[in-house]
């Protein structure tokens, strides 16, 4: 579905990262996790073609993406960044309609079906009773589904997501991940990045691993997601063990005790 071969890529003559191939395949849920500065968020941009590679390609359904018209790309492909401070008061409902964009013509008004296809998407996630709200006005974890939501009404077969997650609390964390699986069981594929180990244990299908811009781990989340490989990646001692409560693998990092606090 999208595909990157032999990638290099970069800002300008700066290079990020190079020699990742990798496949996407329709209702996968695939994760992507590395430290800060590796290179996810370029790589996204790249592979949204926000950003020309430095070599290799891009392919969407076996076409380059550089072929694709945004509004072409904008219907086979969703993307939803962190969810950052709005600015402008828009309804929650006015916001999912936004991701109707590239299949309204320009200087025409939103249909009703794509009213219907803004409010499907916002009762598919599970926030239709914020559909009047200003989006000033709701939490950040609101927001972050509010997105999800409005990249949903593109009708995509693949999102895209940077970060999900972030400044979430735990129950809104758990809200976004479960959210995503459900979008992989409904045959959209989903892409994310994260922080956090556990994320790619509770919905991917498969993980990969970033260090210095490349790919150093992909696979399953069983195999790839090890206590050495871990520590390897983000240079502190990780514990992986099965929690049978949850029904999959847990991880946390392993803290020495250096004190009681008196």
């Amino acid at each position: 579905m999208l595909a990157a071969r032999d990638l290099a890529f970069g800002y300008g003559r700066a290079p990020v990262g190079r020699d990742v191939t990798l496949d996407i395949e329709p209702g996968e849920v695939f994760c992507l996790l590395g430290p800060n500065g590796c290179g996810k968020t370029t790589l996204f941009r790249t592979l949204l073609g926000l950003l020309p590679p430095r070599a290799g390609r891009v392919e969407l359904d076996g076409r380059p993406v550089a072929g694709f018209s945004r509004a072409a790309f904008a219907r086979r492909v969703g993307y939803v960044p962190q969810a950052g401070a709005p600015t402008f008061p828009f309804t929650v409902l006015d916001v999912v309609l936004m991701g109707r964009a590239s299949r309204i013509a320009t200087f025409a008004a939103p249909s009703p079906a794509d009213h219907a296809a803004a409010r499907a998407a916002l009762e598919t996630i599970g926030v239709a009773h914020l559909a009047g709200r200003r989006f000033t006005e709701i939490s950040g974890g609101e927001r972050q589904m509010t997105l999800i939501a409005r990249a949903l009404a593109q009708e995509p077969g693949l999102i895209v997501m940077d970060e999900p997650t972030a400044s979430l609390d735990f129950g809104n964390q758990a809200r976004v991940i479960e959210r995503i699986r459900e979008l992989g069981a409904r045959g959209i594929a989903v892409v994310l990045s994260t922080h956090d180990p556990g994320h790619a244990f509770a919905c991917a299908n498969r993980v990969a691993l970033m260090q210095r811009g490349r790919i150093v781990a992909l696979g399953p989340p069983d195999r790839v997601l090890t206590a050495g490989a871990l520590q390897r990646l983000y240079g502190v001692a990780v514990a992986v063990a099965w929690l049978e409560e949850a029904g999959r693998h847990v991880c946390a990092p392993s803290i020495a005790e250096t004190g009681r606090i008196p």
